[in-house]
Order: structure tokens, then C-alpha cells, then sequence
């Protein structure tokens, strides 16, 4: 799924093409995607974009007398900037927007059909759209640990909690956790306050890192790759390839369709976290330490 840096690497893109730009047509290929109908979407035809904003994974198109198209990509759903016209394949198209530099594009690629279109009118509406989590880049310490605490979560489900945390996702929790070299099975409440300090740092250095990272590597152009691996990644997506940090294969606890990855030599102090399914069914023979992998 598309997560903080990914979202505003598609804003940053789209303020330059469309904010100013008039939203000339809007094309359903898929009538499941648009799950309001009242305002309809074709209300917006005609209308100026006044601006680009995000909530949380969402991105969100403003128009004038405060109506606003927010787009939910979910985990399959990805834009696609084409010249002006173009439709998307009857396989994995969902809609297309047609402006006077080009046509928006939106696919996805999956059976599932989870992304979403939403056509809203007034702030009120469009804030039930947020799930009331914190901006981890707008929130000063105080705030970020009160987040945290106000229940007893693992620190993996409480920044990839919408109500808590905004815009994080699975894949830049892995790696903010192994930056702030903490267990992501460590309990929120549990934490130290120099954990805490080390979690929030590590939260907006990777975010801002890879927003910045991403915008850099557009060169103007549009987000075409949009992916949750890649290369440049400690530990997401790398089970069993070495740690950059200290060298021990990168390990992974699986449950259903997602799993969690983590350096056991940077962040549980060698010991390796039972997996739900392999753990269960080695029992006795489940390797404790990185020790016994060997």
C-alpha cells in the first residue's frame, strides 16, 4: 500500500499538472470505485482544482464551494499520468480524468477492488474521512508518546494504526523500528523514555528521508513505480539477505497475507520472535537465538 512519502510524491507530481487546471471530464470504467453518489462526480466537470491535500493514505482533490474527490489507492491502486484521452485497460482501469495537459489514470491491480473514490461537500464531510491518527511529521514529542500510550499496543500495530499514527504503513514501520533498533513486538506502555525519543526520531527521519528521496528521483516526471520494496530498504522485503548494520540475516514473522521484517542482532538483542504458523508447527525445534540458525 502506498504509504506517507509514496502520497506525497503523487502530490507533488499532481500540484504541478492539475492545481489551477479544470477538470474537464470524469470517466467511471469501473462504477464499483466511486462509493458516494450524492454529490455526483460529474459536478465536478468544468471545476478548477484548488488544491492538493493528503489525510493520512488518502489524497485528496479540492475544488471550488468546498467540494473535494478523495481517492483511497488502497494496496493495489496506483495513478498513472498519460497524455491527454488515454484510458486505462479494461483489466485494471478504474477511472480516468482528463485535464488540458493530460489525462489522470487510475488502476488497480487487483481482484479484491479495494481502492476507492469519494465525492464529498464541506471540511465536516471530508473529516469523516480521517481516521483521527497523528501526523508523525506535524506532532512534537509530548504529543507522539501520548499517542502511543493512550492503549498498550506492540509498537508495530500502533504506527501502522490509522487512529493512531497517519500514513504509516507496513513497510516504513519495519524500517523505522530497525532504525530505532526496537523489538516491533516491544509494548507501547513498556517503552523507556529514551526508546520513546529514539522511536520518534526514527520515525520522521525515514519519512522525511523518503519523501525527499522520492521527490528527488521524479526529475519531473511521474510516479510510475510506486512499490513497497525497494533496494535502498534495511530490512523490508530482505528475509535472509545480511543486515547493512551488523551483518545478521534479515529475519520475518509471518501472518496471513503480511508479514513483519527485523534485524535480530540490531533489534532483539539476538533473539529471534516466534513466527506464528513456522513457530507453532516446529514447537521444541524452533530456533531461539540468531545462534542457532547457524
Amino acid at each position: 500500500m502506498p504509504e506517507l512519502p509514496d502520497i506525497e510524491a503523487y502530490l507533488f507530481a499532481l500540484r504541478e499538472r492539475v492545481v489551477g487546471q479544470p477538470l474537464e471530464r470524469a470517466r467511471l470504467l469501473s462504477p464499483f470505485v466511486l462509493r458516494t453518489f450524492e454529490p455526483k462526480l460529474d459536478v465536478l466537470e468544468g471545476r478548477e482544482v484548488l488544491e492538493m491535500r493528503r489525510i493520512g493514505k488518502r489524497i485528496v482533490f479540492g475544488f471550488p464551494d468546498a467540494h473535494f474527490m478523495v481517492v483511497h489507492l488502497m494496496i493495489a491502486g496506483r495513478l498513472r499520468w498519460k497524455k491527454a484521452g488515454s484510458t486505462p485497460g479494461r483489466k485494471l482501469g478504474l477511472a480516468a480524468f482528463d485535464f488540458p495537459a493530460g489525462t489522470l489514470v487510475f488502476t488497480e491491480a487487483s481482484k479484491k477492488k479495494r481502492a476507492s473514490i469519494h465525492v464529498v461537500r464541506g471540511e465536516e464531510a471530508l473529516a469523516d474521512h480521517d481516521p483521527g491518527g497523528i501526523d508523525p511529521l506535524a506532532a512534537d514529542a509530548e504529543a507522539f508518546r501520548a499517542a502511543l500510550v493512550r492503549k498498550n499496543h506492540t509498537v508495530k500495530r500502533a504506527l501502522t494504526d490509522p487512529r493512531i499514527l497517519s500514513g504509516i504503513g507496513n513497510s516504513y514501520s519495519d524500517e523505522i523500528l530497525h532504525r530505532a533498533k526496537l523489538s516491533p513486538l516491544k509494548w507501547t506502555q513498556k517503552l523507556s523514555d529514551e526508546e520513546h525519543a529514539r522511536l520518534r526520531d526514527a520515525t520522521v527521519g525515514i519519512l522525511d528521508e523518503w519523501t525527499t528521496r522520492l521527490r528527488e528521483e521524479l526529475g519531473g516526471d511521474f510516479p510510475d513505480k510506486v512499490t513497497a520494496f525497494r533496494p535502498e530498504m534495511a530490512v523490508h522485503g530482505k528475509f535472509k539477505e545480511p543486515c547493512p548494520v551488523c551483518g545478521a540475516k534479515v529475519q520475518r514473522i509471518a501472518y496471513a497475507d503480511r508479514e513483519t521484517n527485523y534485524c535480530a542482532g540490531c533489534q532483539t538483542g539476538g533473539k529471534l520472535l516466534a513466527d506464528r504458523s513456522l513457530s507453532r508447527l516446529l514447537k521444541g525445534d524452533w530456533p531461539k537465538r540468531i545462534e542457532d540458525l547457524e
